[in-house]
């Protein structure tokens, strides 16, 4: 199969030939792996029972995927990816913002696949073959898995399709074994070992673990849906349709393997750590098949990821190409997957990266949508191309290719979101305004909205559409919506 040789340009018509299905495929398959499922350990973690952490990763998650999915349509219609698309409301250079957004998401995301996929994986070859867990150890497997996964990544999203295909069947085969691994010692209990609530208090603690491990599965996503929404037609498939794909993916993808890791977690009892329980408390006819769940999956998952990466590296240096991006933050995730073995904590790393990212993160994805529906999906594709033809002008140029009011309502949004935070070591002035909770996902959105909608009262929101054939086609099915 060739390497992809599109970056953030505009994929024509004759190449969108994935569906809704393709969708579900690789929404689901690249999901299903440690890197998603050590979320579902989170609200154990912090010392609350079965019954409370189910609730708060099954809130969490349908929120963030009636939030998220509708960014979807948004690169059906501009055939380029989400950071690029935003250009129609931050401007043809202010689109930075997504990009740079996008990159950090990709690149945590990506470095805490490889981390707990090769900290399982040394741990299980100790079982089986007597392998000391040593420095040595660690470096060659996480090398190995980036090498594999910077190789599907550099290929490009056919193969990951392909990849996640397989995936999609293979590791739900995996998950299914590990329940009846893991059942003998579960129980819905708090662990004891956690000393109460992270918290304090219920309240606080099951919003935290509602953020943290449910909602911040979805919202990782609001960059990267576009990267495979753009190879889908509008003129076959309907935006329902891709909408209905969207959300029924992240549902699928994410509470799958979430409430599997939830599951594991009071079945291994893992208070503090999930890797080295996980491993331990594991019969052994199941270390095979979890060796093959920590490396097939966190290859699947970290290249798609990877691949993400790549594209918003490109869009902010177009004169690199997509396959030397890739290779470029390859090295970078790499270096984080070490920093996270050797110098972080994983509960309070994981926490403080996904609160901090979400509160970034939902200002401008609010913008973004509001934009959407205000132009009502209409979108001069050509125009958005501006920056990386490294030219100027269009109808997105706005103030030197930077709409100045969106820039400021996002900054707004984050700024809020930031100091409504409630991290493990920081806790933002505003908690004492909601009692202690973390509201930051919803104080930042609603901020960033808030002072958009304010700022451009009264105006249009620039829309466009070229004057061939793809354009018409986008027009044609934006009155289904």
């Amino acid at each position: 199969m060739p390497i992809e040789q599109h970056g953030v340009d505009t994929i024509p018509e004759a190449e969108r030939g994935s569906g809704p299905r393709d969708l579900v495929s690789i929404l689901l398959g690249s999901n299903l792996c440690l890197g998603v499922i050590i979320f579902g350990w989170l609200p154990a973690s912090f010392g609350l029972g079965w019954w409370a952490s189910v609730s708060a990763v099954v809130a969490g998650t349908v929120v963030g995927a009636l939030f998220t999915a509708p960014l979807a349509l948004v690169s059906l219609r501009t055939a380029t990816n989400l950071s690029t698309s935003s250009g129609a409301q931050f401007g043809v250079r202010g689109r930075l913002v997504g990009s740079v957004v996008g990159l950090l998401l990709a690149l945590g995301y990506t470095a805490l696949t490889v981390w707990i996929g090769g900290d399982v994986m040394v741990s299980v070859l100790h079982r089986l073959f007597g392998l000391a867990p040593s420095s040595a150890a660690y470096a060659i497997v996480y090398t190995l898995l980036a090498a594999a996964t910077v190789t599907g990544a550099v290929y490009g999203y056919r193969v990951l399709l392909a990849m996640s295909r397989v995936l999609a069947v293979g590791m739900t085969a995996l998950l299914a074994l590990g329940v009846l691994a893991y059942a003998p010692h579960f129980g819905t209990a708090a662990l004891p070992e956690t000393g109460g609530y992270l918290l304090g208090g219920f309240w606080p603690t099951w919003f935290l673990a509602a953020v943290a491990a449910g909602l911040s599965g979805p919202i990782a996503f609001i960059t990267l849906l576009g990267d495979y929404t753009r190879y889908i037609s509008p003129r076959r498939h309907s935006p329902r349709r891709v909408l209905r794909a969207t959300w029924l993916g992240l549902i699928a993808g994410l509470l799958v393997p979430q409430l599997f890791g939830t599951f594991t977690a009071y079945g291994a009892r893992a208070a503090f750590d999930y890797a080295g329980p996980l491993v331990d408390a594991s019969p052994g006819w199941y270390l095979v098949p979890l060796l093959l769940a920590a490396s097939a999956g966190s290859v699947g998952n970290a290249g798609l990821m990877l691949y993400s990466m790549g594209l918003d590296l490109d869009a902010i240096l177009p004169r690199a190409s997509r396959a030397r991006a890739t290779y470029t933050v390859a090295v970078v995730a790499t270096v984080c997957v070490f920093a996270g073995h050797y110098a972080w904590n994983a509960q309070s790393a994981m926490t403080s990266f996904v609160l901090l990212l979400t509160a970034i993160g939902t200002p401008w994805a609010v913008v973004t949508l509001i934009g959407f529906v205000r132009c009502r999906g209409r979108y001069d594709a050509d125009a958005l191309q501006v920056f990386n033809r490294r030219s100027r002008g269009g109808i997105y140029w706005y103030r030197a290719g930077w709409n100045v009011r969106a820039t400021a309502s996002w900054a707004v949004g984050a700024g809020v979101g930031l100091l409504a935070v409630s991290l493990p070591s920081y806790q933002g002035p505003l908690l004492h305004l909601t009692g202690g909770v973390d509201c930051s996902f919803l104080l930042s959105g609603a901020a960033g909205g808030l002072v958009y909608l304010a700022l451009t009262a009264g105006g249009r929101e620039r829309a466009g559409a070229a004057a061939d054939g793809e354009a018409a086609a986008a027009l044609t099915v934006s009155g289904e919506l």
